[in-house]
């Protein structure tokens, strides 16, 4: 902490894009701790906050009545001081293909220490390149936060892809008085694969179904005997205006874990590729037996940092992006996150959480 009371963060540490930004600017309105993050998105080719960071510091700052100082497109520096957390409904447009996810990534930890329930309506992308697809946020995020009691509904109401976005969804967040701790460590054995496969616009529906059967036969020729339920989808002129294709598949485990693997369609689709790469990666989870799966570890860092209790997660090597995670929530909170590299390519990672009680309620 500085002389002005500011926490700093260094943006560019490790991953240096805007996994610091989220975090710092999360855990800022929860503590009630301000914070200065420098070096914002330094690794990137166009350092400095993009539209979608934008967005989502000015979305919290409504969310806290926060005073901000930097708070400009391509800015590399933000000094930001909460206040108290409002519970109310709020609306976000992009104009832009910019996640809708990874702004609700922002503000959703934040909203469960609010006062009474929130409403967040936010257009943009919801099938974007470097971002959680919003199948992945409904299908495999809401099972994982359920363990620290935790829960939303987002319901998509257009589908919006790149380069126009246009997508809108609402996400409805209850309040907790507090986090549990969450425990992911009981693989168990594989129960069902589920997911979906989609077209929208000019792509025909036969690339929804090159996906759908290309990811259903491989999961057969690892494990004939599971379950495996893809769901083939054309997504409507209302409920979708533009090209698009992607496809997210879903494991659940005995022990009551949920892994997710997705992939999106670029200018030339291969169905036939992308149910390949999506079922090549969910079936690298399952044979390791791990419990997070890549994407979802960074996520669940900032739920285990404030729960109550000692959270454990098995998973697969740490992404830059949870070892920024890490070391946010760790500057930020003061706890302290173990990391324990076991053979066959798993990581425990164990916390002893801060304990953070909702104080509106």
């Amino acid at each position: 902490m500085d002389a002005k009371g500011f926490v700093e963060i260094d943006g560019s540490f490790l991953e240096g894009g805007g996994q610091a930004l989220r975090n710092a600017l999360s855990l800022s309105c929860i503590l009630g701790k301000p914070v200065r993050v420098v070096k914002i998105r330094a690794n990137r080719p166009k350092p400095g906050l993009s539209h979608q960071h934008l967005h989502g510091v000015n979305l919290l700052r409504d969310i806290c009545n926060a005073d901000v100082v930097g708070n400009s497109l391509l800015s590399t520096e933000l000094e930001f001081s909460p206040r108290a957390i409002l519970g109310n409904t709020y609306r976000v447009e992009t104009h832009t293909a910019a996640s809708i996810t990874l702004i609700y990534q922002m503000a959703l930890p934040v909203l469960l220490f609010a006062g009474r329930p929130s409403r967040l309506f936010v257009s943009g992308g919801t099938n974007v390149a470097f971002a959680p697809q919003v199948e992945y946020m409904q299908q495999v995020l809401l099972p994982n936060l359920k363990p620290f009691g935790a829960s939303f509904d987002l319901k998509v109401q257009q589908y919006g892809f790149y380069p126009r976005g246009k997508g809108s969804c609402q996400l409805d967040v209850q309040p907790v008085a507090k986090l549990d701790a969450g425990q992911f460590l009981d693989f168990g054995h594989l129960q069902s694969v589920s997911g979906v496969a989609f077209t929208a616009g000019r792509l025909p529906m036969s690339i929804a179904i090159d996906m759908q059967r290309t990811a259903q036969r491989e999961i057969h020729r690892h494990w004939p005997d599971e379950k495996c339920s893809i769901q083939a989808v054309k997504h409507s002129q209302e409920k979708a205006h533009d090209n698009g294709a992607g496809i997210l598949m879903t494991a659940i485990t005995s022990g009551g874990c949920v892994l997710g693997a997705a992939s999106l369609g670029e200018k030339r689709v291969d169905g036939h590729v992308l149910g390949s790469e999506t079922s090549g990666q969910l079936a690298e989870y399952l044979r390791k037996e791990i419990c997070v799966d890549d994407h979802m570890q960074d996520q669940l860092i900032i739920y285990m940092a404030l729960a109550v209790g000692l959270s454990r997660m098995r998973t697969g090597p740490l992404s830059k992006h949870t070892r920024t995670a890490i070391h946010v929530a760790e500057q930020l909170t003061g706890v302290k996150f173990d990391v324990a590299v076991e053979s066959g390519g798993q990581t425990i990672v164990t916390c002893e959480g801060l304990g953070q009680r909702n104080e509106m309620l």
